[in-house]
């Protein structure tokens, strides 16, 4: 009888876990799309601004083949990410792609209300069956550690071009100075690649500092040690490769809101407006009018160095940052919030 009522109860706290996390991730989703306008004084951005935009250019055949290019590389973006999480998690659980894909889909909903997405990490590991869903999550911080280090390699490398390009005139700026910044982004990059590729061994450390305070916690984090660095590379050129499409996409909105910027220095902005973003500590709603914001500085020193600076650019620059969220966040989310049913955060005990 006792055992009937702890599956009773388990089910209970399952649903009412998973409809809290629907409700509000519906309620932040509309809120941000329907109830904010991002930009400043001169330039607000809304949903209803979008609408009459896209009616105003609807028709152009450029604009038709743009939408559908950033429609198939939002699929291409989430399926390379269930790719490289079923590659991790097949360590411990093997698991198929359309349910990595569910997996990966719920985590975006889970992670839309916290800060910097440390929900995707929970969000996903609840759909495993056999894993301890700490596990779970640590190997999914190996996926997410992976992803923060492709944005940081590749926009510090943005950073050393970007430079002499655009401050070489600014008062401050000097060959020292330059070489400088070259040296400390070498060494941090080494450094970092350096602790991902030998990330096995932190668990090791962890044991020795900890000793027998935390025995289970440790049990659970060593489960990171069984990563080749081999495997390891894989999963960067995952995380690369996936790095490539949604910064692809981005430069695809710019083009479609008439943000006309050569291929070589848009995604060199991109990369800076990306790794600038790893650095800002931030709720996902919140994300949205920061990204904005970096990204009309440092697209807007384009114009104002080799071009014509205008509203209509600034327009530009808000509108495909907020484009971006909703097809790669807002969307993915609401389509996440059908598998978060399938999540059990409350199992039935093994006797």
């Amino acid at each position: 009888m006792k055992y009937l009522t702890n599956i009773h109860k388990n089910r209970t706290y399952n649903i009412i876990i998973r409809s809290m996390i629907v409700f509000v991730t519906y309620f932040y989703i509309y809120k941000e799309i329907f109830q904010r306008k991002r930009g400043d004084e001169e330039v607000m951005i809304d949903w209803h601004t979008l609408i009459d935009y896209f009616s105003d250019i609807g028709g152009k055949p450029h604009t038709e083949f743009l939408i559908v290019w950033i429609f198939l590389l939002m699929i291409v973006n989430w399926g390379i990410e269930s790719l490289k999480w079923q590659f991790l998690i097949g360590k411990v659980e093997k698991v198929p792609f359309l349910k990595s894909f569910e997996a990966v889909l719920s985590g975006v909903s889970v992670s839309v209300f916290t800060p910097n997405r440390v929900g995707e990490w929970f969000g996903r590991v609840f759909i495993l069956k056999k894993v301890n869903p700490w596990k779970g999550v640590f190997i999914t911080m190996i996926g997410s550690f992976s992803q923060l280090l492709t944005t940081m390699v590749v926009g510090a490398i943005s950073l050393l071009f970007f430079i002499p390009v655009y401050y070489k005139n600014a008062d401050f700026y000097s060959q020292y100075l330059y070489f400088g910044v070259v040296a400390i982004v070498f060494g941090i990059i080494a450094a970092l690649i350096l602790i991902f590729l030998n990330i096995s061994v932190l668990p090791v450390f962890t044991r020795r500092l900890l000793k027998n305070k935390f025995a289970k916690a440790n049990e659970y984090f060593s489960v990171i040690s069984d990563y080749s660095t081999s495997e390891l590379i894989t999963v960067f050129t995952f995380s690369f490769l996936r790095y490539c499409v949604f910064s692809l996409q981005f430069y695809l909105f710019l083009m479609l809101f008439s943000v006309e910027i050569p291929l070589f220095h848009g995604l060199m902005i991109i990369s800076l407006v990306f790794f600038i973003m790893t650095a800002i500590p931030t709720v996902t709603l919140t994300e949205l009018g920061i990204r904005g914001a970096v990204s009309v500085y440092f697209i807007s020193l384009y114009f104002t160095t080799f071009g014509e600076y205008s509203e209509m650019i600034k327009f530009g620059i808000f509108a495909s940052s907020f484009s971006l969220w909703i097809i790669n966040l807002a969307l993915p989310a609401i389509v996440g919030t059908f598998f978060v049913f399938r999540l059990k955060f409350f199992r039935r005990k093994k006797t």
